[in-house]
């Protein structure tokens, strides 16, 4: 797990020597620029951890940023890479995705200020504003992978995104990490409610759209209830999800970088959200991660390792020594406030 503070609000990244710890999962606090002195930004509590697996190298990465953009909003994010160079992918993600989408939102608000009368006629709600600048980020982003010197043809990141405003929370969605969250019964039980939909060639509309650009939908013999992409007429690279950032070579064949986003009310009920890639969701059910999570609500700040330890515990009982999948968690309480210590 890994801090930044302090980040300048003119920075278009994250960069590493703002990170400490392993890199992987950063945690940041934003808005304005702030220092000793001047009253730090109020911002929910959360927690963020990583476990590598069993490759060379972990290609999850995370980012947990509080007192997002001015200071009153959260922004956190789970990005799962595959590939020889997915390691890089995630992590070129997680570091230009949050203040792209701030700037593009900047830009979005000054157009509504120079264009008063049609401000007038139709004013754009700031949630709207912030949707398409989620879409116009993602967008950017993979057209920046293209410049990079590593190859991305073969290589790319799927990519789960939370941004909360008081009681507003947006969702984009790419791949299948997922988002859950935590909410009350009325009998008084914590409940799991699945936020996004795996975007996986499971889903018969996902199979469709990369059939109908010539990609080939088949799963492997030994996974017959897993499908995968495929190209046209090679057996390469079976391609477990269907949205991503990069694979550059199956972007002419129905692989999109499209985020689906969802919005979510919260209310008094809605206690937390998890962020997790599926080194958590091909081990733990949503239930049993929603129930980990309340169990440790009175140390908020370990929620997401306990998750993750749990995870890879079933991933070793389960595989033993065979192949376990890299395990990144994010938590964030959605009742509770603090203003960050100096």
């Amino acid at each position: 797990m890994g801090h930044c503070f302090s980040l300048p609000s003119s920075s278009s990244e994250i960069h590493e020597d703002n990170e400490h710890g392993d890199g992987n999962a950063v945690v940041c606090y934003g808005g304005e620029e702030f220092g000793l002195g001047y009253d730090l930004p109020v911002h929910r509590l959360g927690s963020v951890y990583s476990v590598q697996g069993s490759k060379a190298v972990n290609q999850d990465n995370a980012i947990l940023y509080l007192a997002y953009e001015t200071g009153d909003a959260e922004l956190c994010g789970v990005f799962d890479g595959h590939g020889k160079n997915g390691h890089m992918v995630s992590k070129m993600v997680r570091n230009r995705l949050p203040l792209l989408m701030s700037t593009l939102k900047k830009e979005l608000n000054q157009e509504s200020h120079v264009c008063e009368e049609e401000e007038e006629e139709e004013e754009e709600e700031e949630t709207h504003k912030w949707e398409k600048a989620c879409f116009s980020a993602f967008r950017i982003l993979d057209r920046e992978l293209l410049l990079q010197v590593f190859d991305c043809s073969f290589s790319g990141s799927t990519a789960v995104v939370a941004m909360t405003q008081g009681d507003d929370l947006m969702i984009a969605n790419l791949g299948d990490s997922r988002a859950v969250l935590g909410t009350m019964t009325e009998d008084g039980e914590i409940s799991a409610v699945q936020l996004t939909s795996d975007l996986t060639p499971d889903v018969p509309s996902e199979a469709e759209r990369i059939r109908a650009c010539k990609g080939r939908v088949l799963a492997m013999k030994t996974e017959p209830c897993s499908q995968r992409v495929w190209l046209p007429h090679q057996d390469i690279p079976g391609l477990a999800m269907s949205r991503a950032f990069g694979d550059f070579r199956l972007k002419d064949h129905g692989v999109i970088a499209v985020p689906e986003i969802s919005h979510h009310q919260i209310t008094y009920k809605d206690q937390f959200l998890v962020l997790a890639t599926d080194g958590v969701w091909d081990m733990l059910s949503n239930d049993e991660v929603v129930s980990l999570v309340w169990s440790s609500r009175k140390k908020q700040s370990t929620a997401a390792k306990l998750v993750a330890e749990a995870a890879e515990a079933v991933w070793k009982k389960k595989l033993k020594s065979k192949k376990i999948d890299d395990i990144t968690v994010i938590c964030l309480f959605l009742q509770n406030k603090e203003q960050p210590r100096a």
